[in-house]
């Protein structure tokens, strides 16, 4: 990224939004804007009280215009590509978030999921919150790109969502929303695409996925991957930590069903 040397904390900002550039990091302001490091950071923080810059990691920079300052961020889809470019980090938007993303945005969900190689703290940027979740084999997820308008955003596929939303439905809001989600999700998702992501898959992450798409009806979807699970000798707990002492047993999925769903549909 290339700055102008020599201006005003003001001016340099402005330069990069007239550009289409909403982020930078310390070492371009302090190459960009006149004055010693200690000045520079003194210019940024009066423009960050003034809610015209985020801050969401220490040295890195987003220009806030006008229409997010009450939020006091960029959204986090306009920021997160550049922030992972910044850290060097292979990522897509995951979870409930890529739900949304999809079209399925049945309950707006409170915090921009990501997912990562490897865990990291979640951010607070104004109202703005990130919170990332690992996955160690996430390069062999189906990812798009969907557009921002500050760029690309690399987003896992619907059929990729549906089985990490149940695979991680402890930060899904549990699995009567994963469910309800599901509903949605649903028509959204690519056959082939759906098969190729469960053949890689846990396989108790198939069978429950199998069982709420029964549940919510979404039976053809539901056949797709019922002949992955057929030849399963041991059940799995529809929920990994509640008690399966007594519990029913579904035959088709081959689940013990130790806890309630009730979808939202």
């Amino acid at each position: 990224m290339t700055h102008m040397p020599g201006h005003s904390a003001e001016a340099f900002i402005d330069h990069l939004a007239s550009r289409g550039s909403y982020h930078f990091d310390l070492d371009g302001a302090n190459r960009g804007i006149t004055g010693s490091p200690t000045a520079v950071r003194a210019a940024l923080r009066r423009l960050k009280k003034k809610r015209k810059l985020a801050e969401p990691v220490r040295a890195f920079f987003l220009i806030v215009p006008p229409e997010y300052r009450s939020v006091g961020c960029l959204p986090a889809e306009q920021f997160i590509p550049h922030l992972m470019e910044h850290w060097g980090l292979t990522y897509y938007a995951a979870l409930l978030s890529a739900a949304e993303l999809h079209g399925a945005a049945h309950q707006r969900p409170q915090v921009f999921q990501v997912m990562l190689k490897q865990n990291r703290r979640s951010i607070l940027c104004g109202d703005v919150r990130v919170e990332f979740t690992a996955r160690y084999d996430l390069e062999d997820t189906g990812v798009v790109q969907l557009t921002t308008p500050r760029g690309y955003l690399r987003v896992s596929t619907p059929a990729a969502t549906a089985l990490e939303l149940i695979g991680y439905y402890d930060r899904s809001g549990g699995l009567s929303n994963v469910a309800t989600v599901l509903a949605e999700l649903c028509e959204f998702i690519d056959p082939p695409a759906l098969i190729e992501e469960a053949r890689r898959s846990p396989l108790a992450w198939v069978q429950r996925l199998g069982y709420l798409l029964e549940l919510g009806g979404n039976t053809d979807h539901a056949d797709l991957l019922q002949p992955l699970v057929k030849d399963v000798i041991h059940p799995a707990p529809l929920m990994r930590t509640a008690r399966r002492s007594g519990a029913p047993r579904d035959t088709r999925w081959n689940l013990l069903l130790n806890d309630v769903v009730e979808p939202d549909l």
